[in-house]
């Protein structure tokens, strides 16, 4: 993947709520610059009817009022985002608040007011009347822009309070998760089924002798796996003519000392080439969508066990989390998984990957859900009807094997959990038809 640590740097400033602000202030400060040297020159006429035209003392009351209101109004905004911030950590979970840390809206909300801020103190401090001591100076073009930068805000004001009060909506939450599982899908997979298959037919040769003589690299601190650079790791197999393979993967814990890769030959192990690698693998304090995919469906995941909780007892919104997981698994089985192996540009194999695993994702989805909703029967048809809705998208012997495999443990942990008779029948109902459609899919590709 190209540009790794750029998209890195990007989504850490993205996931701030200081670099749009103060991109903002600056821009603010330089416009504040430019209004009050296009008045000196006087370039800029003023007989237009929505220009300022008053004295010093009326410029200074106006932009002193602007000045105060909008550093109350930040204030304000700061606090209510703040409140969203807690409401979000206790209803949706604390790894939800980087979502909400990449709110744009709230970002351009909270800079708008600090910019006005900034410009209307800038210009306000030029102004100069007569008595003053200074030559008399009303920059009323500066004045004016900044009049309307106090109209603009009160339309930011509005959006904002509208904005708030959406943002914590669980539909919100919930669609922009699902966003999140979608992009990182079309990012990861790009390919879609049948696009490459002659690619997929070749499978480069290991060494023989791999085992013996390949020698492990070690991590050097501890974090999560946020991305790997491809391209680099490349790079450096191809200056030291190695074969890599890779011990770990995006969304995993790496503990300082455990085994990041295995190169081979190891007789060329040192402790430059330790820092290079190490190099390639970027660790964070937390996990990102940008290669891991298992991320937004654990996130989404997540939601739909607070919401079943006994505290919450909500299987509405763990029903909607479900229908976006149907939705993200029905795109990834449309899609080809990469293949483990990474060859140069001459063809030779330089890096072994550890591949991706449809019955692990659906392990991820699926699992704790049906173990902590066996006793709720709308949860519980509902996983089957995913199940089942999944299965339309796929022909693939492989994937109705995984998912009759959890079509079979949420109908056990069913019967354990459900105490009605009728909702068990409901129950096994709803896994015949199920498996029935498995059954016809299966067929399809062993006719294909």
């Amino acid at each position: 993947m190209r540009n790794v640590k750029l998209s890195k740097l990007w989504d850490q400033l993205h996931s701030s709520y200081w670099f749009i602000p103060a991109v903002m202030a600056v821009v603010a400060t330089a416009l504040a610059f430019t209004m009050l040297t296009l008045d000196r020159t006087g370039k800029v006429g003023i007989d237009y009817w929505w220009m300022y035209t008053g004295g010093a003392d009326g410029a200074r009351s106006l932009l002193g009022s602007v000045t105060g209101s909008m550093i109350s109004v930040a204030a304000t905004a700061f606090s209510i985002t703040i409140v969203a911030l807690q409401l979000a950590a206790s209803n949706f979970g604390p790894r939800l608040l980087r979502n909400f840390m990449q709110d744009t809206g709230n970002q351009v909300v909270l800079g708008t007011f600090i910019g006005t801020f900034i410009y209307c103190l800038l210009v306000l401090r030029t102004i100069h009347g007569q008595g003053d001591g200074y030559e008399q100076f009303v920059p009323q073009l500066a004045v004016t822009v900044g009049t309307l930068l106090a109209i603009v805000s009160i339309g930011v004001l509005i959006y904002f309070i509208h904005h708030a009060s959406t943002i914590i909506q669980a539909s919100h939450v919930i669609g922009n998760v699902s966003s999140d599982l979608h992009k990182t899908i079309d990012r990861l997979f790009p390919e879609k089924i049948g696009y490459s298959k002659a690619q997929q037919q070749v499978t480069p040769s290991i060494p023989v002798n791999f085992e013996e003589e390949a020698c492990p690299i070690r991590a050097i601190a501890t974090g999560y796996l946020q991305a790997i650079d491809d391209q680099e790791l490349i790079n450096i197999a191809c200056k030291y003519n190695l074969l890599i393979r890779l011990q770990t993967r995006p969304g995993k814990f790496i503990v300082k000392g455990s085994d990041l890769v295995i190169v081979f030959p190891g007789e060329v192990l040192n402790t430059k080439l330790v820092n290079e690698i190490n190099d390639a693998f970027i660790l964070g304090i937390e996990r990102t969508e940008q290669q891991d995919v298992e991320f937004p469906i654990d996130q989404l995941v997540e939601i739909a066990l607070r919401a079943i909780s006994p505290g919450i007892n909500d299987p509405f919104t763990a029903i909607r989390c479900i229908d976006r997981i149907s939705a993200g698994l029905c795109h990834l089985v449309q899609r080809d998984f990469p293949s483990p192996y990474r060859c140069d540009r001459n063809k030779k194999l330089r890096i072994i990957a550890e591949g991706a695993d449809f019955q692990r994702l659906l392990d991820r989805a699926f699992n704790q859900i049906r173990q902590y909703g066996k006793s709720d029967a709308g949860v519980t048809i509902r996983l089957l009807e995913t199940i089942a809705t999944i299965a339309n998208y796929t022909n693939n012997s492989q994937y109705c094997k995984a998912l009759r495999y959890h079509a079979d443990m949420i109908l056990q942990d069913s019967n354990e959990g459900l105490s009605q008779e009728q909702d068990r029948k409901d129950v096994q109902e709803r896994y015949y038809a199920v498996i029935k459609s498995l059954d016809c899919n299966s067929a399809i590709k062993n006719w294909d």
